[in-house]
């Protein structure tokens, strides 16, 4: 752990138990925290972006996009996992209200990016997902990492949790075309359609690998 302070569920004392309503100027001061989150993550990332770019003399990371869980998003997830619906709920269980996204030429490259991350950024790494070794039953591959980085609350400084994913460009033009899919099918795709998915994933993973090895061998 790279930092002892509070995290948002202490820091903002008597939010904890009231019941969410997105409309009210609780949830929004919650969400200003998470974009601070955001931001500040965002703004480490790109240092990183640069020096690394510089040292392997490619761009290792293409791009980085961010963005905050809608309110709709964020009350669907947490009924759809059977939690309460108050705010020490949301804090302590939706990891991904805050989420950044690293996209990367090749595999070999994620690694890279997650070591430095880890050991040159205050983003304090408390769990990572490694979908790259076993992907979802939906065939999504990638690295996610679940964070926490100090934000300052108030006067009160507080870590605050967001998820970055680390994708290859193949990986992210499978999750992203696969999520336009589904919500053009209202998220019921088809068992058929769904094998089909599967197996592009398969196949896209391939290229992947492929891919990278052709680019080891040239470095």
């Amino acid at each position: 752990m790279k930092s002892e302070l509070k995290n948002v569920e202490t820091a903002i004392s008597g939010l904890q138990m009231i019941p969410i309503d997105t409309k009210q100027q609780e949830f929004q001061k919650l969400m200003t925290i998470y974009e601070k989150a955001m931001d500040k993550t965002k703004q480490e990332l790109e240092g990183i972006q640069t020096s690394l770019n510089k040292v392997y003399k490619y761009n290792i990371i293409n791009n980085i996009e961010c963005r905050i869980k809608t309110p709709d998003s964020i009350i669907n997830k947490m009924k759809r996992k059977n939690y309460d619906l108050n705010y020490k709920a949301l804090i302590s269980n939706v990891d991904d209200v805050a989420g950044i996204r690293i996209i990367c030429p090749f595999k070999t490259d994620i690694p890279k990016i997650k070591n430095v991350i880890e050991k040159e950024s205050s983003i304090d790494i408390l769990q990572i997902k490694d979908y790259m070794h076993a992907p979802k039953k939906s065939g999504y591959s990638g690295l996610h990492i679940i964070g926490q980085i100090p934000v300052d609350i108030g006067g009160t400084t507080a870590n605050v949790k967001m998820e970055i994913q680390l994708r290859t460009m193949a990986m992210n033009f499978w999750a992203t075309t696969e999520h336009k899919i589904k919500y053009k099918a209202n998220n019921r795709l088809s068992k058929i359609d769904s094998k089909k998915m599967v197996f592009y994933a398969k196949i896209i993973n391939e290229l992947d690998n492929r891919i990278s090895k052709l680019n080891e061998k040239y470095n």
